[in-house]
């Protein structure tokens, strides 16, 4: 398995409920096979530096996980379909392989 970072930036407006419900659902993704949740960060509401969808502030969050590519491309396709999601961006992490 190799270590990803996966960095998101959710909608602001989201009710406590709705932006765990968002990050139990990528746990969920990176555990199923048998990937592991290293740690989760997160950095709370900031100002965008260029307006997303007439959006000014996101919440952003960084999850670092080890998991099989078959599962980050998943990850991808899931995200990408996400309403609740502004942006997002996974990275492999060389150092923690």
């Amino acid at each position: 398995m190799k270590a990803y970072e996966l960095m998101l930036i959710l909608r602001p407006n989201l009710e406590d409920e709705a932006r765990d419900a968002v990050l139990e659902k990528i746990r969920g993704l990176i555990t199923a096979e048998s990937g592991t949740v290293d740690s989760e960060d997160s950095w709370g509401k900031r100002r965008l530096a260029h307006e997303i969808d007439h959006t000014e502030e996101g919440d952003y969050q960084v999850i670092q996980f080890h998991a099989a590519t078959a599962v980050v491309a998943e990850l991808d396709r899931v995200l990408h379909i996400t309403d609740q999601v502004l942006r997002f961006m996974i990275v492999r992490r060389d150092d923690l392989d």
